[in-house]
């Protein structure tokens, strides 16, 4: 039964630390009670951004969330998530489950680092590793490729990033470090510099919308920062032109359950990896309380309500705000969704390997939509999402064009090239990449394979 209370999220911090340590919290894993899924129940005293904390742990431990059901009135927190793997499969291995109640114990534990503000520094701890870069500005074609080679030039190996763009703006987390040590970069003056440049890139010729750029040493979690950089960016506004898309976007409503001082969120979706913590991170920055929810992602459509309020206290109590929570949340849903070809690579990582491969996109007339790159024992593990300068997609003269640039050696193309239309699970267009260019044939590429 829902209540009235709202949790206190102003008390004295060390008050705080002192009741979690009073109630730590319960864990309970259950292979028994779902059919299809593996149920993870939670209870733990009830703090601000909680509910994000055991999303974000669920998300980055690959667990897909399948039903959920959120109740946090009062100072308990009391919440029930069905996951699978990836592959739609209950968690049999015993250490993976041991693994989901350590790290949920530990992220919701009195010595919990974690910071549910907007702050730039979110979950930053320092790290003597790499630089992080981040970065926001106007989105054009070609932008990642310019960044890329920005870095290079400047003696910087990107050893992850990852790249978002939406609704005309874009945004990057960028790992990065010196080219020679292979350590952070600490000099001022170099990071001065590094700044100063990537900005002037980003900036191009746009005069109506700034880029900003920033840099530090530490470990942050790249989802949540995405998020807040774009959503400080206000790429959830739209113009009158975008009218046309509006049948295309996720249905999300927001109305007032006046009896008990809710908000009521619904939203219906197509369903994808991550969406769950997408929103929740989302309500969470615009220092929105989820006290009750229900999530179904059983199905190709994924259905989620929320009851929230501010954390003032108070419900959505005007027509403006309403209209900002709704299209806060189609951004967020909208971020993440990637409607170009799907290309992967894997290979032996270098300096300047993805200024070279960035740079063959954009002489070849591909924009990025979205990129993941990542260094794994010395391997390069890049996943880019593209389509033409027009924002269509890939027609095989262009994939052609890259081919012979590239060096391809070894091409199957299977399914159709309309990424309006997903190819059979059992029939994916695949590109085997041997060699970058003729004369380092030794840069393998792994495999391309459109979006679905």
């Amino acid at each position: 039964m829902m209540g009235d209370l709202s949790p206190s999220w102003d008390s004295d911090d060390e008050f705080e630390k002192f009741i979690r340590r009073m109630n730590p919290p319960r864990v309970v894993i259950d292979n028994e009670s779902c059919a299809n899924a593996t149920v993870v129940r939670v209870d733990s005293a009830n703090k601000y951004g909680i509910l994000l904390e055991v999303v974000q742990v669920l998300t980055d431990l690959n667990l897909i969330t399948k039903k959920a059901y959120i109740s946090s009135d009062g100072g308990w927190f009391m919440d029930v998530f069905n996951v699978t793997d990836r592959d739609g499969k209950k968690i049999r291995e015993e250490s993976k489950l041991d693994e989901i109640g350590n790290y949920i114990r530990k992220s919701l534990g009195a010595d919990s680092a974690f910071v549910p503000s907007c702050r730039r520094s979110v979950g930053v701890a320092p790290s003597s590793d790499y630089t992080v870069i981040e970065l926001t500005g106007t989105d054009r074609p070609g932008l990642l490729s310019e960044v890329s080679a920005v870095l290079t030039s400047l003696k910087c190996n990107v050893v992850n990033a990852e790249v978002w763009t939406h609704n005309t703006r874009a945004a990057s987390v960028m790992q990065v470090t010196d080219e020679e040590t292979g350590l952070a970069i600490i000099d001022p003056e170099r990071l001065s510099r590094i700044k100063e440049l990537l900005c002037n890139v980003l900036k191009g010729n746009n005069i109506t919308r700034g880029a900003k750029t920033a840099v530090s040493m530490g470990v942050t979690h790249t989802d949540r920062r995405l998020h807040q950089m774009m959503f400080a960016d206000r790429d959830y506004e739209r113009s009158d032109k975008d009218t046309a898309n509006e049948s295309h976007r996720p249905n999300v409503t927001v109305v007032n359950w006046f009896d008990k001082d809710y908000s009521v969120v619904t939203i219906r979706c197509k369903d994808r990896p991550k969406l769950l913590f997408d929103t929740v991170c989302t309500l969470t920055d615009m220092q929105y309380v989820v006290f009750h929810g229900n999530v179904d992602a059983e199905g190709p459509e994924a259905y989620q309500e929320y009851y929230i309020r501010h954390i003032d206290g108070s419900p959505v109590n005007s027509e403006a705000e309403r209209q900002r929570v709704i299209q806060c949340l189609e951004a967020a849903i909208e971020r993440r969704v990637s409607e170009g070809l799907k290309l992967e690579l894997c290979t032996s990582d270098r300096v300047g390997l993805l200024s070279d491969v960035t740079r063959i996109f954009r002489e070849n007339g591909l924009t990025v939509i979205r990129a993941e790159v990542s260094t794994q024992g010395g391997k390069a593990i890049n996943t880019f999402y593209v389509r033409d300068a027009a924002g269509n997609s890939v027609d095989a003269k262009t994939l052609e064009a890259i081919r012979q640039a590239i060096g391809l050696t070894v091409l199957q193309v299977k399914g159709h090239m309309d990424q309006s239309e997903s190819p059979p699970q059992d029939s994916p267009t695949r590109f085997l990449f041997g060699g970058l260019f003729k004369s380092k044939s030794l840069y393998n590429f792994g495999l391309v394979r459109p979006y679905s």
